[in-house]
């Protein structure tokens, strides 16, 4: 491809990707095997707050280096997060969102903490679902079957967490941690209009960089974390 129409073609895509607009969350949780593609990705990026992206690379550093650690804190905070977010849905309907995020947020905290194996293996669902969905779309295969692949991640990665708590532990919380800290950069990153456009060309052309961006540091923060300890899952083998 001639160089000038790489440059006319980055040009618009760093265009497009300044006058798009995000796609609800919702709209992904009706059809959770339509994966938002990497341009939703980049433009949530573009238009996350710099408080929360800070927070983002806070918590992300958190998650990666301490999430043996403190997995059972991490784990609930996931659950009362995620309690709080439906639960600020159902109260939408009448006018009492900030309630229904309390109640939901408590509530899930609540029946996390004792039945924590049970929740680190619906966390692992999770993830499995998503990495079975991504790895379908990945092959290039017909997209509304995708589901079938987060099914089969779900059973694979929910099972083993039961089989081998400690790595499923350490390779969740690093997963997550690395996925939360570099958003959040990004984020950051486009704070700065020029940089930022010279990222969206970057990750036009060369896609792989976001997925090696996000695996590479999650792997880096598993050998840490098992170098380190695992605080009560070590104990508890004692």
């Amino acid at each position: 491809m001639p160089l000038a129409q790489v440059t006319q073609t980055a040009a618009n895509a760093a265009a497009d990707l300044a006058t798009q607009q995000p796609t609800s969350f919702l709209s992904w949780l009706r059809a959770p095997w339509l994966l938002p593609e990497q341009a939703d990705l980049l433009i949530w990026c573009r238009d996350m707050n710099p408080g929360a992206a800070t927070l983002l690379v806070v918590a992300g550093i958190v998650y990666l280096l301490f999430g043996l650690y403190m997995f059972k804190w991490l784990v609930t905070l996931n659950a009362a997060l995620m309690g709080a977010y439906f639960g600020s849905l159902v109260g939408r309907t009448g006018d009492a969102a900030v309630a229904g995020a309390f109640m939901g947020g408590f509530a899930a905290a609540v029946a996390t903490w004792p039945l924590m194996k049970y929740a680190v293996t619906i966390m692992g669902a999770i993830f499995g679902a998503l990495l079975g969905i991504s790895i379908w779309r990945s092959a290039g295969l017909d997209p509304g079957y995708a589901w079938s692949g987060g099914l089969t991640g779900l059973i694979f990665f929910g099972m083993l967490s039961f089989l081998v708590f400690r790595v499923s532990v350490m390779s969740y919380t690093s997963l997550q941690g690395s996925v939360m800290l570099i958003f959040g950069i990004i984020s950051l990153i486009y704070r700065s209009p020029d940089i930022g456009t010279r990222l969206t060309d970057a990750m036009t052309f060369k896609p792989f960089i976001l997925p090696a961006a996000i695996f590479i540091p999650a792997i880096a923060g598993m050998f840490y974390q098992s170098q380190s300890g695992g605080g009560e899952v070590d104990a508890k083998k004692k």
